[in-house]
């Protein structure tokens, strides 16, 4: 079943999205410079990873624990 029907692997795949692309934003900062346009995309999620690491953690930890265990 796709990501985009299974509420789940969405939210799993939305979570697995913002920690990518803040992970990529520490390392390789000139890649999410531009603030529009397709890369606009990937640098929200960063953004959104930055401000809310804390809360981001939480809902990966959630989400990895539910995956593991049901």
């Amino acid at each position: 079943m796709s990501a985009l029907f299974n509420f789940h692997s969405f939210l799993t795949v939305v979570l697995l999205w913002i920690c990518t692309c803040t992970y990529v934003k520490m390392h390789f900062p000139a890649l999410l410079e531009q603030r529009t346009g397709f890369r606009g995309f990937f640098w929200k999620a960063a953004r959104i990873g930055e401000r809310l690491s804390p809360w981001v953690a939480v809902g990966c930890l959630t989400m990895g624990v539910s995956i593991i265990f049901f």
